[in-house]
């Protein structure tokens, strides 16, 4: 990406705000009257075209002005931002809003509808599955020929149940040898590391390793399932009044398709990176539905460790430094509750 002058930096910040509030076409009389860029308006015309064919600004008709492109919004959240402080009384709201002893997929709900209502966009949180629970017994009940219960207890207190088809020919005695092997390989381990176990080798018998075989990716299901992210999305009303969406429907309809698909919706809300905070921006989305959109991503944690992902999605046309700022007080706020949710005070004990 090229550096800009302190001009042309000036003259993007200018576009960026004035775009984000009007949605319309930015032209170079409106930018001289109302900041002090100490030039006439041909010199910013002359720096608006030159920013164009630089990446930064597009032209959308021949005869109008500019408006950011991904390069130019990406260039201004990376250099030119300035993150406010969130407002005093939204601060209250998220404090009255985690500061109830709820369910997690409560408190997520909750404070997406606040995150929602305070930046206006679409608001989205993610939650992933308990990687550190373990699997405590696991047995395998014989009901009848191929018939078999599999149970599962997580040292949580968790029970998992589930009927099993198995080879009619299979007899107690390999059932057996199922029921000593599977404690060998599983037992005491977690569901992460269940997950992506390989099935181990554990006779010769055709029938055993067929039958352990079908047990074992029924246990790793399992385990794949308590680690399933929660998903949790507020805010459509929001997105569906903004100009871009009103305008072509095709957008909106498009972005509602991708969250009713929970699982590829997740993944889009996931973070990329190692870092608390990822933002994608237009073309920067890999999937097409969501190329006229920017995700800000800001993950929270709990007693330090990464439990889940709080989102902010909007067209790319957004007031960035103002939902940055609420996306990490309001992630912040979710994991200061959910640690202590966590470790309750020694005299609730």
């Amino acid at each position: 990406m090229s550096e800009l002058d302190p001009r042309k930096q000036r003259i993007l910040r200018a576009v960026v705000i004035e775009y984000v509030v009007e949605a319309e076409p930015i032209g170079s009389e409106q930018l001289v009257q109302k900041y002090e860029l100490g030039v006439k308006s041909a010199t910013v015309r002359n720096e608006l075209a030159e920013m164009s064919e630089m990446g930064f600004l597009e032209q959308p008709h021949t005869s109008a002005g500019r408006i950011p492109s991904d390069v130019g919004y990406r260039y201004f959240v990376d250099r030119l931002a300035t993150i406010p402080s969130l407002d005093s009384e939204v601060k209250g709201k998220v404090t009255e809003v985690t500061g109830r002893s709820e369910a997690l997929r409560s408190l997520l709900i909750e404070t997406t509808k606040l995150l929602s209502r305070t930046t206006h966009q679409l608001a989205a949180a993610s939650a992933y599955g308990d990687v550190h629970l373990q699997i405590r017994h696991v047995i395998v009940t014989a009901l009848g020929p191929g018939r078999a219960l599999l149970v599962v207890v997580f040292n949580n207190g968790d029970v998992e149940n589930r009927m099993l088809e198995l080879p009619a020919d299979l007899t107690l005695v390999d059932l057996g040898i199922i029921n000593e092997k599977l404690p060998e390989n599983i037992q005491n381990k977690t569901v992460r590391t269940v997950s992506r176990m390989k099935t181990p080798t554990v006779s010769e018998n055709p029938e055993v390793k067929r039958a352990f075989s079908h047990i074992f990716s029924q246990i790793k299901s399992i385990a794949k399932d308590r680690l399933r992210s929660q998903v949790v999305v507020q805010g459509e009303e929001y997105i569906f009044a903004q100009p871009e969406l009103r305008r072509d429907a095709g957008l909106f309809q498009s972005l509602i398709s991708h969250l009713e698909d929970e699982d590829r919706f997740a993944e889009s809300l996931s973070n990329p990176t190692d870092s608390p905070q990822h933002f994608s921006i237009g073309r920067e989305n890999e999937l097409e539905e969501l190329r006229h959109f920017s995700i800000l991503r800001q993950n929270y944690t709990i007693a330090g460790e990464h439990a889940g992902t709080l989102a902010v999605i909007g067209p790319t046309r957004m007031p960035y430094e103002s939902t940055i700022s609420a996306l990490q007080y309001f992630a912040e706020a979710v994991g200061n509750m959910l640690t202590k949710m966590m470790d309750p005070p020694e005299s609730s004990k």
